[in-house]
């Protein structure tokens, strides 16, 4: 049976959990949810993922959202080892930390400051909010210092969730040049996930475009 997966091609979480299947060489059949025409809040999609999120995975009598939750499973369900999820405790312990960081902090951060006002509420940046998008900056910054990966010294699971966050704000137009060890980090991420220009390259042009049209559009 081919594995589900209800995304965006937009959204953030939905193109973490499409890069790493490319990395893992799975196969997933794709359904798009236009998120922006609010698809997510239908009956139909309702009744399957009462949460009304993307990325929404289905994987025979298995259904789950988060896309944390299911890159880690789809890591230690179809990864031919367990490289990207060690088993070491500790080890997943420091990955397990960056990948809620990611979800809590520094996305939803650039969620509060740059997404929802834009995208969603047709207003301009959220100035205001810009101190804690540059505090989540300097936090992953540090987290990187002395490291060649988000969690150590190989690439991990945390490394395909923080990816489309730092490309999401570079998208939207935040300069993470200040950030040398992000933006050294930024770079060997492209140059090794797998299909990198492809998926997520593509989509953030277009994110730029829309962010951009949608910001124009704002009264000053």
């Amino acid at each position: 049976m081919v594995m589900e997966l209800y995304y965006n091609p937009l959204s953030r979480p939905s193109l973490s959990v499409m890069l790493l299947s490319r990395a893992l060489d799975l196969n997933l059949e794709l359904k798009e949810i236009d998120i922006l025409g609010k698809e997510q809040y239908t009956e139909e999609y309702m009744k399957i993922n009462p949460q009304h999120t993307v990325p929404f995975l289905v994987d025979d009598d298995l259904s789950l959202s988060e896309s944390g939750a299911i890159m880690i499973y789809l890591v230690e369900a179809y990864g031919k080892d367990d490289s990207l999820y060690p088993n070491n405790p500790k080890h997943r312990a420091v990955i397990n930390q960056r990948i809620l960081f990611d979800a809590g902090t520094l996305w939803m951060r650039i969620m509060q400051c740059f997404m929802i006002p834009v995208l969603h509420q047709n207003m301009g940046v959220n100035d205001l909010l810009l101190e804690r998008v540059h505090d989540g900056f300097t936090t992953l910054n540090s987290f990187l210092e002395n490291k060649q990966w988000a969690a150590g010294d190989e690439i991990t699971v945390a490394d395909y969730c923080l990816v489309t966050t730092v490309a999401d704000a570079e998208a939207v137009g935040y300069d993470i040049s200040k950030y040398p060890h992000v933006s050294e980090w930024f770079t060997k991420c492209k140059e090794t996930m797998v299909d990198y220009d492809d998926l997520i390259q593509n989509a953030m042009d277009n994110l730029t475009s829309i962010f951009n049209e949608k910001l124009s559009n704002v009264e000053p």
